[in-house]
């Protein structure tokens, strides 16, 4: 198993060396999005509107934060169950996407779609939100603030501890 700290900017570049199983540290931008979320996203497809980021090269992070405390960049923001957006991954991997965050396995049409679009999918340790917290250096909500956790945020990263838990080669630790 390898290290890898990567931007999020440079995940197409690393995807074809990454492998299930190795530790990776992100930096960069990333976008909150869970299923109210996703929902909305695929309304928006659906009607030829504009999403509320660009898809082509994003990641997504499957985390509703907490309330953020004063003093703090954001509350605690830990992963969340995946599978619950699998229905909606294959079409937005089809569509740019180039890694997804959260927690547990993915279903075999996710599988198939993070090899065919050379994608990667993470895997953030779950029940330790506080700590995954502690490497996000800002939060900015950007889209669906009616939703409220499960709003639509753009964070940026400084070193987020993940591990490859499928690759573009197929290689799957579930």
């Amino acid at each position: 198993m390898a290290e890898y700290y990567i931007n999020t900017d440079d995940i197409k570049e690393y995807s074809n060396k990454l492998n299930a199983g190795d530790s990776v540290f992100l930096s960069g931008v990333v976008y909150t999005s869970r299923d109210a979320a996703h929902k909305r996203i695929f309304e928006i497809l659906e009607n030829g509107g504009e999403l509320p980021f660009v898809i082509n090269g994003a990641s997504i992070y499957y985390a509703g934060p907490t309330p953020t405390q004063p003093g703090c960049v954001i509350g605690s923001c830990g992963p969340t169950t995946s599978g619950r957006m699998d229905k909606f991954a294959p079409k937005l991997l089809d569509l740019g996407l180039v890694s997804m965050i959260g927690k547990g396995p993915r279903s075999k049409e996710v599988c198939e779609a993070v090899v065919r679009n050379n994608a990667v999918y993470f895997c953030a340790i779950g029940g330790a939100g506080a700590l995954c917290s502690k490497s996000i250096v800002s939060c900015d909500e950007i889209a669906f603030f009616d939703l409220g956790c499960e709003s639509v945020k753009k964070l940026v990263l400084k070193d987020f501890p993940v591990i490859v838990g499928i690759d573009s080669h197929g290689g799957n630790l579930f």
